[in-house]
């Protein structure tokens, strides 16, 4: 019979147990907590064998197995309970650490701490040896050949009469988001032409040519310069001409960019529950708010 660990038996074995996966409850023996749970171990077939426990300050560094059929499970206080569970048991169990094989030999000196708690809790004051002398006296017709988990049914079994489930089932509203495309903004430029005007004033100089007649005026000498020709005044004239070009400046700059606006969209359906009716004959004792949940015994 192969042993694996839960995780290598089955990497997804939580979309099995969903949220009763008890790796991580703390166990008690009675009310006194003794370590938590680190592991599970499963056969070939699936069947969850044993629990690891990892005793932390009370039986300092150990782990020990604690087969599923001894444990008690509450989801509601993520815990397991194991009745009549001593220190001294715990001390007289192998170690375990989820390096060495778990074969017949070894699961043989768990199985001889634990089948005398089969039917009733033991003394805490019995010596360990007295515990292992009854366990292996139980199973002497048994070898590695012919054993099988269901000689220890006490070990092994789930108590269907101590823990019989009905569950009721409950709707919810699962609100998720999808994120579906609902548009494109594409953001270019393009180039248009207008015709634009401007005045500039230039200056044109023009000569003016006056000419006034002298009346009555002395009399004058002429020189040897009267009466020569080619004799010439220059006056230059100037204007402005207009300088007309074109320059390109930046009139705006865009900036482009994405803003998220939230809003809440409110949805209302109609969902069902299930409630537990109970419905009692004569006066038997029951206790409505008890919530104790059995282990799975398959991944």
């Amino acid at each position: 019979m192969s042993l694996q660990k839960i995780k290598d038996f089955d990497p997804n074995y939580r979309d099995h147990f969903g949220d009763e996966d008890i790796l991580g409850y703390d166990l008690y023996a009675g009310t006194e907590k003794v370590g938590n749970v680190d592991d599970m171990l499963v056969d070939e077939t699936g069947n969850i064998r044993y629990l690891v426990i990892n005793t932390g300050f009370w039986v300092l560094g150990k782990q020990f197995l604690l087969p599923i059929g001894r444990a008690q499970l509450d989801n509601r206080s993520r815990r397991v309970t194991v009745a009549g569970l001593t220190r001294a048991q715990v001390e007289a169990l192998p170690q375990y650490d989820g390096k060495m094989p778990v074969d017949y030999d070894y699961e043989e000196k768990v199985r001889g701490v634990y089948r005398p708690m089969g039917n009733q809790p033991l003394d805490s004051n019995q010596p360990v040896e007295s515990t292992r002398a009854v366990g292996e006296t139980a199973v002497r017709n048994h070898d590695r050949n012919t054993y099988a988990y269901d000689r220890d049914p006490a070990l092994y079994n789930l108590d269907d009469r101590a823990h019989q489930n009905l569950r009721l089932y409950e709707e919810r509203l699962i609100a998720n988001k999808t994120r579906a495309k609902t548009g494109e903004v594409a953001v270019g430029k393009h180039v248009e032409t207008k015709n634009a005007k401007v005045s500039v004033p230039i200056d044109k100089e023009r000569v003016v040519i006056e000419r006034h007649t002298l009346a009555g005026g002395a009399a004058v000498t002429p020189g040897d310069r009267a009466f020569q020709s080619g004799e010439v005044a220059r006056v230059e004239v100037y204007e402005e001409t207009p300088d007309i070009r074109k320059e390109a400046f930046v009139r705006e700059e865009v900036n482009v960019r994405k803003e998220t606006n939230r809003e809440t969209v409110n949805a209302e359906e109609t969902i069902r529950r299930e409630e537990l009716d109970i419905d009692t004959k004569g006066n038997p004792l029951v206790d409505k708010g008890e919530n104790v949940s059995r282990p799975r015994n398959r991944t």
